[in-house]
């Protein structure tokens, strides 16, 4: 167990953010996942929106610091290809 005040304090900060980032990691699969069945399903209407939702909470899991900004990049990248696809 922490011994001073400040490791105290950082173990109950640590706790709460885990917790905060778990949640947003969640959201995150499950947009991708939804992103993938649209994309199967071959709906182009509904993929861009699902890709729009996606990339759109990955830019933000990026600026709270969930997720680093080079991974959200290169899934970004790789939503794109759901989009543009022919």
């Amino acid at each position: 167990m922490a011994n001073t005040k400040s490791a105290i304090k950082a173990a109950r900060k640590s706790v709460r953010l885990q917790s905060r980032n778990q949640g947003v990691k969640t959201r995150l699969k499950t947009l991708h996942k939804k992103l993938e069945t649209a994309a199967k399903a071959g709906d182009a209407a509904v993929t861009k929106a699902a890709a729009s939702a996606y990339v759109s909470a990955m830019d933000k899991a990026t600026k709270s610091g969930v997720v680093h900004k080079n991974a959200a990049s290169r899934a970004k990248s790789h939503t794109a290809k759901y989009v543009f696809a022919k």
